[in-house]
């Protein structure tokens, strides 16, 4: 699982630039505001992790990197956790000019959560 918190209009650029560089599609299905509740990774994932540092100070990036790593479950959950130690960008702006260039297919229902992002095909 990676967790990655951009803005729409960056991510949807980002993904077309991963469509093209693998020739793969991409399927996205994000849920509508206000339903993590019914998020299963929230439930299996989230609440085994908040349960593993409960009353633990999370004083450096490091012990909340060991603490997720070693969250597990009798039912088999294991987590791999690890520090990015990349630089990233912040305050990236998308034109609109860009955004036209995505090889975007919105799903009739909720186009808005639900689409694909093809590759492009070099001319």
């Amino acid at each position: 699982m990676v967790a990655i918190v951009i803005a729409p209009a960056t991510r949807k650029l980002k993904l077309q630039e991963l469509a093209t560089e693998t020739g793969k599609t991409i399927h996205v299905c994000h849920f509508p505001p206000g339903t993590s509740k019914w998020n299963k990774i929230e439930h299996r994932l989230f609440c085994q992790i908040t349960q593993n540092w409960r009353g633990r100070p999370l004083t450096t990036l490091q012990i909340v990197i060991n603490l997720i790593r070693n969250t597990t479950t009798t039912q088999g959950l294991e987590v791999e956790a690890r520090l990015d130690p990349n630089l990233y960008k912040t305050g990236i702006k998308v034109t609109d000019q860009e955004l036209d260039t995505i090889a975007i297919e919105r799903n009739s229902f909720h186009g808005e959560w639900n689409y694909i992002i093809k590759p492009k095909v070099a001319t």
